[in-house]
């Protein structure tokens, strides 16, 4: 469902410009911006604008002349009238300048743009092709085993502000990087090789023998806890055996030297692992447009990304000290800690290359200032012809008939979703890159950092993990893999849509299973995704199924609710109701009726629930501008719950006086197409019934 084109954002910026020009006209004065305000109370204006006072300051600062704001704000005012779109401007208190839209002719406007809206085919979005690119990246899961809890943050993050990007009008490329050459990966090479005593063709064949139940990702995730554990040897200390230790060494080497039996494991690992995480995310509703494979960063990339840092001098090689042999960063911004060097290593002595060098020149792929042409392959090709394309060090048959790749890379701003705890290593990319180059400088790339999810008690509990008596009276548990609190993903889905489904059939016992297994589905994913978008991203989230699940207070289910109920209303009107309902709109040619009907409290009701929708843009530019899904995920809930508001004090279906019915139609359109469309860019569908 498209978004209604309400218009109030831009009236609003028509006032400010005018605000502006009759500021310089009048006083002499240039306002560079022009703050307002949205009243407390509907019945005090839909506007106000402090400018009178900032307007006397300047007057006198300028011609020593004392003004007093409430006269300046008067002279403001006839010219401000005059705008189209207001009905009339309000002086209030020692100079505020309160505008009342003409309500009845926007409402008449919406109504109107509300049946064009229903009409458009769908898909019929703008062209951004010509716009500057943005990159979002993230996920970026370690392809050894299945996703986290955590994992699910950054993904819903990523997604999300993907959505709203592409919202607010921006061209946007999703880049997923795949770490298929580091430890992580080795470590379950080597659980393979060494304890499970398998090579590539007994892998395929344990594989394929693997239950439903528990999936390749699973048995990689219990592969490599015992890893660990091969690596400590039984040490009470848990100290690393060098000896075993030495195997993530040589399977690291094998890996990265290619066409090996070793490394040709891994790749099967990799590949098969990144195929479950984008079948997880996928539940999710969330998908990539590129898989960048370090493979490749290292193949193709790194030795352009080293030369031109070490011609910029943002490197140094060092010949002494406790880095000697090593290739570093000097860090002015950042002392010396436990946790961090002053100086960060980019090559380490032994020639190989830390993870910032690796990000470092990524992100100047990203950016388009490093001139390599990658080659593609088609990774997955969805049903409505998405397509999933993974870097590849093939050259392509041309030949081929699959579809040409897009050209990746080469973004305006890179948008790297990444939690908190990499905020030192994020900055060392920052100012590589600026050192690189510095026409792009730090501004070109932007971390979004976010801070972890733990766990209730009691999701703990509902999962089946043990706590200690000390962890069930915390707030929250925090995850450790050492202490066997590790949540899988698909687990944490799983729990969620049994008890939406539960919930599915009390209500619902008439539906079918199928539409009672897409229900549950619909308000799972509504339901997880809201939760971890209503906090903003530098809170701890503390999961709780109860919360979440929850059709009361701020949750997904709740938004969701609202906006079934809004469908049920049009499910059980005829399909002419609303056009008819815009016809009584267009039929007073005057605007006598719904004046009238305005001017009432509940006309007071009726048009705050629609400037409420008409911000929508606002909320999503907000979102945009301060790289926040919470601030959406809030406007959601307040719309949600003013429209429940509505719904429980207007008869709608059943209103006999002509023009209020045919209002409160069109208002009730208004709000759920706004209410889907915010829900929609949070990435939450509305079932049909709830």
């Amino acid at each position: 469902m498209e978004r209604i084109d309400l218009n109030l954002l831009k009236l609003g910026e028509d006032l400010r410009e005018r605000v502006r020009v009759v500021a310089t006209e009048m006083f002499g004065v240039t306002l560079e911006q022009v703050s307002a305000e949205v009243p407390p109370r509907i019945e005090l204006g839909d506007l106000a604008f402090p400018v009178a006072f900032e307007l006397a300051k300047r007057i006198k600062q300028a011609t020593g002349e004392k003004r007093a704001p409430r006269a300046i704000a008067e002279e403001l005012r006839q010219a401000l009238e005059t705008t189209v779109g207001v009905a009339r401007v309000e002086v209030a208190g020692a100079g505020y300048l309160n505008i009342f839209y003409d309500r009845a002719r926007l409402l008449g406007s919406f109504a109107a743009s509300s049946v064009e809206v229903e009409s458009t085919p769908a898909g019929n979005v703008e062209d951004v092709s010509n716009r500057p690119k943005l990159i979002v990246e993230h996920t970026n899961i370690n392809p050894n085993k299945a996703a986290h809890i955590g994992h699910l943050r950054n993904g819903v993050l990523g997604d999300t502000f993907v959505r709203i990007l592409r919202a607010a009008g921006e061209r946007v490329e999703v880049q997923n990087y795949i770490d298929d050459t580091g430890v992580q990966v080795a470590d379950v090479v080597v659980g393979f090789m060494h304890i499970e005593r398998m090579m590539l063709d007994d892998v395929r064949a344990l594989d394929a023998s693997l239950p439903p139940e528990r999936p390749f990702d699973y048995y990689c995730w219990d592969l490599y806890a015992r890893v660990g554990l091969f690596y400590r040897d039984g040490d009470p200390e848990g100290k690393e055996n060098p000896e075993k230790l030495r195997l993530r060494g040589e399977t690291l080497h094998a890996i990265e030297a290619a066409s090996n039996p070793t490394a040709e494991l891994a790749e099967y690992v990799a590949t098969r692992v990144v195929n479950r995480h984008l079948d997880t995310m996928g539940r999710l509703g969330i998908r990539y447009d590129l898989l960048p494979r370090e493979s490749e960063i290292l193949r193709f990339m790194w030795q352009r990304a080293f030369d031109q840092l070490k011609a910029s001098g943002a490197i140094r090689y060092e010949s002494e000290g406790r880095n000697a042999g090593c290739w570093v960063m000097p860090m002015d911004t950042h002392t010396s800690t436990d946790e961090h060097e002053a100086d960060k290593v980019i090559v380490r002595s032994n020639g190989t290359i830390t993870y910032t060098g690796k990000d470092i020149g990524y992100q100047l792929w990203k950016l388009g200032q490093l001139d390599i042409k990658f080659t593609y392959r088609m990774f997955r090709d969805y049903p409505d012809g998405h397509i999933v394309w993974a870097t590849t060090g093939e050259q392509m048959d041309g030949a081929d008939a699959r579809p040409t790749a897009p050209a990746f890379g080469g973004g305006q701003i890179v948008y790297n979703v990444i939690d908190s705890r990499q905020s030192y290593t994020q900055d060392v990319v920052r100012k590589g890159v600026a050192a690189v180059a510095p026409q792009i400088g730090e501004a070109a790339s932007v971390h979004l950092g976010y801070e972890m999810v733990a766990l209730s008690p009691a999701a703990c509990e509902e999962l089946g993990l043990e706590l200690s008596v000390e962890d069930r009276a915390r707030p929250f548990v925090e995850m450790s893999g050492r202490r066997g609190l590790g949540v899988k993903a698909d687990d944490l889905v799983n729990r969620l849509e049994a008890g939406a489904l539960r919930e599915t059939e009390s209500r619902h016992p008439e539906l079918s299973e199928e539409e009672k297994q897409s229900t549950a589905h619909d308000i799972a994913v509504g339901a997880l995704r809201y939760f971890l978008l209503k906090w903003t991203r530098n809170s701890v989230i503390a999961f709780d199924f109860k919360e979440a699940l929850s059709f009361e207070g701020e949750t997904g289910p709740y938004c969701q609710y609202a906006a079934v109920r809004a469908n049920s209303i049009f499910r059980k009107l005829d399909d002419a109701a609303l056009a008819e309902a815009v016809q009584t709109f267009q039929g007073d040619a005057d605007q006598t009726e719904t004046r009238r009907l305005l001017e009432t409290e509940d006309g007071n009701e009726l048009w705050s629930l629609v400037t409420l929708a008409a911000r929508f843009d606002e909320a999503v530019a907000q979102a945009a501008a301060q790289a926040e899904p919470a601030h959406l995920a809030k406007y959601a809930f307040q719309l949600a719950r003013a429209f429940n508001l509505f719904y429980h004090r207007h008869r709608i279906i059943g209103e006999e006086d002509a023009a209020r019915r045919a209002a409160l139609i069109v208002v009730a359109h208004i709000a759920r197409q706004q209410l889907t469309t915010a829900l929609a860019t949070l990435g939450i569908s509305v079932p049909a019934r709830m």
